[in-house]
């Protein structure tokens, strides 16, 4: 794709990079098979190239966002499907982040979104606010029907039935390994799962030590800023970065870290990229890409470990590909791998590379549209009569949760169930 970028704009890194991706488009359409959003909507403008040029047009003219780009940006999932189908190497991901970016700096909102996103950006990262939410959107559960915008609707819909007990296992600390040590790792224990499922933390913290890891939860370390970051507020999701890396790289210094292990694959996608997100900071750019390559998602670093084999369980395993894993990380057969040599028989939805709809705070922000892909993904999984659904993010975990009766529950959950850990209170009737 041509550009007409002027020298002045590309001496701003920021559109140098747009500049690099928007060359690399060469207006093919193969991401249109694969976009969640073009199914559902038909729109070209709701397709990733339909998008590139729109970001094109407004980064070119050095315009304010218009509202036409900002409905069609604010529909992208940022699923990143269009990155695993494009045969041009097009880093989507990249480039509507810095859409996004220019969005937030540009265009001013209506009213109730600019109030609905400050107040997600400023709950749902920090735990103990998350849980006084969802306390009181179980409160207001009852008058749901009245509120006028389908959006405060979905809010109240996403308080989980009960809200479990804060985990102490979350709090700074670290856990010595069993047997043998093998390693050393720093376990992110993330923002929203702290508040909404404290099982996912605490049988990854089980299943690391039972085969050698030291697991240490860093003082300092939170949210990894994802949220706040596919909103484009940069200033919030790089405050959040910045603790994380100064608090890992605190603790590699003092006593080493061979990996941070992540068992939230829409975290792992983030962290994964922090060194391109302070790539032109003098102060944090080198130990921002040390992080970077140190992060693992659970999964691939239970193959690094290698977990004992299990005799058949006689159970049928649905594994759900999160986005974040599947395309963002390009984390693809090791979660089936591990449930198969832990002894379940696993099995695959139809489309499996198509979006659920939960997407960070997309299901939050465009309900309607996360509605159909929900229906569709649940059907697909349900299509399959297994037993239990697996998946390897709590926003996909949640997202699905809400529209089946069969339970569901992360893979690591499921792992160290199999190797000596109690079974999944998700299993357990009552």
């Amino acid at each position: 794709m041509q550009t007409t970028f002027t020298p002045e704009q590309l001496a701003d890194p920021g559109i140098a990079r747009a500049n690099e991706i928007l060359r690399a488009c060469v207006h093919c359409g193969f991401c249109t098979a694969t976009c969640p959003t073009y199914q559902v909507l038909g729109d070209e403008l709701d397709s990733p190239r339909g998008r590139i040029y729109l970001i094109k047009d407004m980064l070119e003219q050095g315009r304010p966002a218009d509202e036409k780009t900002v409905k069609h940006v604010d529909r992208c999932l940022s699923c990143l499907a269009c990155m695993t189908t494009c045969p041009s190497g097009v880093h989507y991901m990249h480039l509507v982040d810095h859409a996004r970016e220019h969005i937030e700096r540009t265009y001013k909102r209506p009213f109730m979104d600019r109030a609905l996103r400050a107040v997600l950006a400023r709950i749902i990262p920090y735990p103990g606010r998350f849980r006084l939410a969802l306390g009181l959107a179980k409160l207001g559960r009852p008058f749901a029907a009245l509120l006028p915008d389908a959006r405060l609707r979905a809010m109240i819909a996403m308080a989980p039935k009960t809200i479990p007990p804060v985990s102490r296992n979350d709090d700074p600390q670290s856990f010595p390994a069993q047997g043998t040590p093998r390693m050393r790792v720093a376990l992110m224990t993330g923002c929203a799962q702290k508040a909404l499922n404290t099982d996912i933390n605490d049988a990854t913290i089980r299943l690391l030590r039972r085969l050698g890891c030291e697991v240490v939860v860093a003082k300092g370390a939170g949210c990894c800023g994802a949220l706040t970051h596919h909103m484009g507020k940069a200033d919030l999701s790089h405050a959040s970065a910045a603790q994380n890396i100064n608090a890992w790289m605190a603790e590699k210094r003092a006593a080493g870290l061979d990996h941070i292990v992540i068992n939230t694959s829409g975290c792992g996608t983030t962290v994964k990229d922090y060194g391109h997100m302070f790539r032109t900071d003098p102060e944090l750019a080198q130990d921002a890409a040390t992080v970077a390559g140190m992060a693992l998602d659970i999964s691939e670093l239970l193959v690094k470990l290698g977990i004992p084999e299990g005799a058949a369980k006689g159970l049928r395993v649905a594994y759900h590909a999160a986005c974040s894993l599947q395309h963002g990380q390009q984390v693809k057969t090791a979660p089936k791998d591990l449930l198969k040599r832990a002894g379940f028989e696993v099995v695959e939805p139809a489309d499996s590379h198509l979006c659920c709809g939960s997407a960070g705070t997309y299901n939050l922000l465009q309900p309607e549209i996360s509605a159909q892909l929900k229906a569709r993904k649940v059907a697909t999984l349900e299509a399959r009569q297994p037993d239990i659904i697996a998946a390897g993010n709590i926003g996909c975990m949640m997202q699905i949760g809400s529209g089946t009766g069969v339970p569901v529950v992360h893979t690591v959950e499921l792992l160290d169930w199999a190797t000596g850990g109690p079974k999944p209170r998700a299993l357990t009737p009552g």
